[in-house]
């Protein structure tokens, strides 16, 4: 499948989504109706982290949307990718499934989702790294 989100929106959104991610502990209940601030440490930590982490990545990027443009947009999709699948996971791994699991898993899958479909991400755009002449600087 080709990667069809831009750039640009991808780096736009991504500042909403760390924010909304920093805030997530607060903002969402578990499933006896308490906040995920009051569940577990895991479930107000892991969110808080990954929120702070996206943030200063967002920061230094190498896209439009970023103030300096240092760090490399392909290890950035990278990153997204292994954070979203910790955040997808930390429900289980950290044993607080039974309380609250929605809000993870929902940011989880959708940084999964960025780091996969959009432009420039290693996962989907194939480069050719392969000179045209095969190195050859002679046929003698």
């Amino acid at each position: 499948m080709k990667p069809f989100i831009s750039t640009a929106f991808y780096g736009f959104f991504k500042y909403i989504l760390a924010l909304t991610l920093i805030a997530t502990p607060w903002i969402f209940k578990g499933f006896d109706g308490t906040k995920l601030a009051d569940i577990s440490s895991a479930a107000l930590l892991i969110p808080i982290f990954n929120g702070w982490l996206q943030l200063i990545m967002n920061i230094f990027r190498d896209t439009e949307a970023s103030p300096i443009r240092q760090f490399p947009i392909k290890m950035n999709m990278v990153l997204d990718t292994v954070m979203g699948f910790i955040l997808f996971v930390s429900p289980w791994l950290y044993n607080f499934k039974a309380k609250a699991f929605l809000p993870e898993i929902f940011f989880g899958a959708l940084l999964i989702f960025l780091g996969v479909f959009t432009k420039r991400s290693p996962f989907t755009s194939k480069e050719n790294h392969s000179p045209s002449q095969g190195l050859l600087t002679s046929t003698d």
